[in-house]
């Protein structure tokens, strides 16, 4: 797992803007969505063609998280990518044209393809037959048209998500974002995150937490939780 978390200085600057930093006390887990973003084998096994190596260190962290939500009556969904449709299209044109070369685009978009080993979740997660499992095919599960996650969550009347996966700083950064723009409370948790490197970490986290929602360790979480 990442060894840096937000700076003493800047943590300081938020609580002075908030009253304080932490912002939530208490979850109430039938509430509350554990949302597990993109751990797929893409991003988690060894030799991936996107590989993230420290989110393989989170996977013990995301299943104490969702054993604790379940065991305690919450929803755990876990999230993942999947960007071609059947004739091999897909909705990035810009992101595919212009910010990578031809070689990542073949191999992410071959990777982030269902069907492909790739795209499974990655190896021992605990994924129970009641949790949700649910595609986007955009960065944010919450933007709009990119998955059904947030008519699921309102059908059952969820106000609040708990955020893990990875890359803390693209994907699971975008759907904090989105969820607090669109009226959900976010916990954001640093260990049971992974970006490619502890600044691109740090910096995500910085960002959440100045405006988007808690950033809490696992620890914390569960006793929220009452675990």
């Amino acid at each position: 797992m990442h060894a840096a978390g937000i700076p003493q200085d800047i943590r300081d600057r938020i609580a002075r803007r908030r009253g304080r930093f932490e912002i939530f006390d208490r979850l109430d887990a039938k509430k509350t969505a554990l949302v597990v973003i993109d751990m797929q084998k893409a991003f988690v096994a060894k030799g991936a063609p996107i590989e993230v190596p420290l989110a393989r260190g989170i996977i013990p962290n995301i299943n104490r998280l969702a054993g604790a939500l379940r065991n305690a009556g919450g929803t755990v969904a876990w999230i993942t990518t999947a960007l071609t449709d059947a004739k091999g299209a897909h909705p990035w044109t810009v992101f595919y044209d212009h910010f990578t070369t031809p070689e990542f685009a073949r191999a992410h978009l071959t990777a982030m393809t269902a069907g492909s080993e790739f795209h499974e979740l990655a190896d021992g997660l605990d994924v129970h037959p009641e949790d949700l499992q649910v595609s986007k095919d955009r960065f944010s599960c919450f933007i709009q048209g990119a998955s059904p996650l947030d008519g699921i969550l309102r059908e059952k009347d969820i106000d609040t998500v708990v955020i893990a996966g990875t890359l803390t700083n693209r994907c699971c950064e975008s759907s904090a974002r989105d969820a607090m723009m669109i009226g959900y409370k976010v916990v954001f948790v640093e260990d049971a995150n992974a970006a490619v490197t502890d600044d691109e970490h740090v910096w995500a986290l910085i960002n959440v937490a100045s405006a988007f929602g808690d950033v809490r360790c696992t620890e914390d979480v569960l006793g929220m939780l009452g675990s």
